[in-house]
């Protein structure tokens, strides 16, 4: 996956007179704190070198992330064509590029981020190139919401693993207080950010919300560590991107989980697949969490017929329909 063409034309706009050097020292920093997950009360993106950093290096595998997780909503949700958005923690408007890619008939936007930097690269992104009304805020996702109004989507994207765990069922009520029809929250993809999922899916699930995905139903999630929930995304990398991180491969793979929970129902359900599929000749082995809460894995060979064919096309994430 790549980043939309206005986006990453963009994007080199701002990162050609970037010295290399001072990009692959952010990119390093910038790196360090999301791998420790690190919270000492400072932004990830507070200073002009992390943001140019972030776009060099992270931007595309956090928007193949947030598209792959729209259109997860999308499948299962294939009536809902949201005209308003409230993106919480947008960084340099992520969400808003992916949602007017998936939805270009979005009116309005309202994007929360507290750093001034991010904002005013997000700005500098958007201006002219997106229809929708946009309005850029100043805010803090655990202080700032109580002012805001609700909206057709809410996102949440890369922002729990930044904030204390007591805050979050706080943050996750307000989210869904906020959300006139459907709700998207992502994390990266690792044990910690699964369970974060999970608290967020419960607690929504609580309140009366209809998870759309990736869960084909509402019942405890049936894995447990060390096994856990997550998906992948490849992303294509660009040369600044390879020098930047010093990588010779072309490709990253971008691992992520999210929940998608509505106000509706989804019209329907399917399993889903959630680890790597094992081909062989004339055989594929798919694990599946199905519409009964349970996972297992299941065989598919040449004697099923059209079943086969479905199942040998399938990919990690996708939503099988047998």
């Amino acid at each position: 996956m790549e980043l939309p063409a206005p986006l990453r034309q963009g994007v080199e706009r701002l990162l050609e007179d970037i010295p290399l050097a001072s990009l692959k020292q952010a990119a390093k920093t910038l790196s360090d704190r999301y791998r420790a997950e690190l919270r000492d009360g400072r932004l990830h993106m507070a200073q002009d070198e992390a943001v140019q950093a972030y776009l060099a290096t992270r931007l595309p595998a956090t928007y193949a992330a947030i598209r792959a997780s729209l259109d997860a909503l999308n499948e299962a949700r294939p009536d809902f064509m949201p005209k308003t958005l409230l993106d919480i923690g947008a960084g340099p408007g992520t969400v808003l590029w992916a949602t007017t890619d998936l939805w270009p008939d979005l009116e309005q936007a309202v994007l929360l981020e507290a750093s001034a930097a991010v904002r005013k690269v997000g700005q500098t992104l958007t201006a002219d190139t997106i229809a929708a009304q946009i309005t850029w805020l100043a805010g803090d996702a655990t202080t700032d919401l109580a002012e805001l109004k609700p909206a057709d989507l809410v996102t949440c994207a890369y922002v729990l693993d930044e904030i204390v765990p007591a805050s979050l069922p706080k943050l996750v009520a307000q989210l869904w207080q906020l959300t006139a029809d459907t709700l998207l929250v992502v994390e990266p993809g690792t044990p910690a950010g699964w369970q974060r999922i999970l608290a967020a899916r419960g607690q929504l699930i609580e309140a009366g919300a209809h998870v759309l995905a990736p869960c084909p139903h509402q019942a405890p999630c049936p894995l447990a560590p060390p096994d856990w929930c997550h998906f992948s995304r490849r992303v294509a990398r660009s040369r600044l991107h390879r020098l930047a991180k010093d990588a010779d491969v072309p490709w990253e793979d971008e691992k992520f989980i999210f929940v998608a929970a509505s106000r509706q129902p989804a019209p329907l359900r399917s399993a889903r697949v959630i680890a790597p599929p094992r081909s062989g000749s004339g055989k594929v082995l798919l694990k599946l969490c199905q519409e009964n809460g349970i996972a297992e894995e299941k065989l598919f060979t040449k004697r099923d017929g059209e079943l086969f064919k479905t199942a040998r096309r399938l990919d990690w994430g996708d939503a099988f329909r047998s």
